[in-house]
């Protein structure tokens, strides 16, 4: 009898989060960000909110939550109702919390269901103009031969510029010194600056500079070359076959919400992803669109939070 009445309540589940899923959506949906106003997470946000409404018959509202390299915005939404209204777009730093922050505010494992992953980013390995390394070969050798003597700038511990520096060191054979900054705005006006010689920044964020000769792009760290910096070549290319970062941005839901609004928000973000409006903003920042579902989107970003574990361990990686 109580198996019976459990299999009952079991069903009696199923069928009111299907009701539930087939009334879905019937006010605006929250998409939360976890970074400012101005960001590549933002603009991604904004360019398919509209969109995005439409293919779903209402409104989608995108609400930033900055602060703690994502925690703030996750930790909302891990405890928002798994009903489908409430969505966070992050970025990459979604993998390297857990091994950097010991004591998160949620647990990624078990409080988010990965419903895409939007875009992937490269990053490209720059130096001032004034630095003797002209390659990558160079920049290597020159480490090699005095350890600890050339220095990198990164927007600060434990960000994916010092991690990318990080993977560079270890990937490369050789050791350098990381000077982090408050900030990507400050770490790069003092590469340009000459201040310190190297630096791992955005495609997007780096490409002016580089066009107007303010800074040298050695290599990108892609699996292939950035459409918009055609001439410059791979890590691989260049020496370090190994070697490949990107910065990604990915939408997750709350872990309970009903597998139909899921389904429905999966595919509804894949349509959008692959509108010509949507691609030509990828590229023209220098990336390119993620090419798997939502199942591929999970195994990604699982994988990555497991790369970035081994560095931060190995590394011995910590923020203050």
């Amino acid at each position: 009898m109580k198996m019976l009445i459990r299999v009952l309540l079991l069903g009696l589940v199923a069928v009111s989060s299907f009701v539930h899923a087939q009334q879905w959506p019937n006010r605006p949906i929250t998409l939360i960000v976890s970074y400012p106003p101005g960001g590549t997470a933002d603009l991604m946000a904004r360019t398919i909110a509209p969109p995005l409404g439409k293919i779903l018959g209402t409104s989608v509202v995108v609400e930033n939550k900055a602060g703690a390299s994502g925690q703030i915005a996750a930790a909302f939404v891990a405890k928002a109702n798994a009903d489908g209204y409430t969505i966070m777009l992050d970025a990459s730093s979604y993998s390297v919390n857990p091994s950097l922050y010991p004591k998160l505010p949620y647990d990624p494992n078990k409080e988010f269901k990965t419903l895409a992953v939007l875009a992937l980013y490269p990053n490209v390995l720059l130096v001032n103009p004034s630095f003797s390394a002209k390659s990558v070969k160079d920049l290597i050798a020159m480490a090699k031969a005095k350890p600890n003597s050339i220095a990198f700038a990164s927007s600060g511990k434990g960000s994916a510029q010092h991690l990318a520096g990080a993977l560079f060191e270890v990937q490369a054979g050789v050791e350098m010194q990381h000077i982090p900054y408050k900030g990507g705005g400050p770490a790069l006006n003092d590469v340009i600056g000459g201040q310190v010689p190297v630096f791992f920044g955005s495609v997007a964020s780096t490409k002016q500079h580089v066009d107007s000769g303010k800074l040298n792009a050695l290599a990108v760290t892609g699996k292939k070359r950035a459409s918009s910096m055609p001439n410059v070549p791979t890590m691989a290319e260049a020496g370090v076959p190994s070697y490949e970062v990107y910065e990604w941005n990915a939408i997750f839901a709350p872990a309970a919400t009903p597998a139909p609004i899921v389904q429905r928000l999966s595919d509804a973000i894949a349509k959008v992803m692959q509108s010509t409006e949507v691609r030509e903003k990828v590229t023209g920042l220098g990336g390119e669109i993620f090419q798997g579902n939502s199942e591929a989107a999970d195994k990604f970003v699982k994988a990555q939070m497991t790369e970035w574990a081994k560095l931060v361990k190995s590394g011995k990686i910590a923020v203050d």
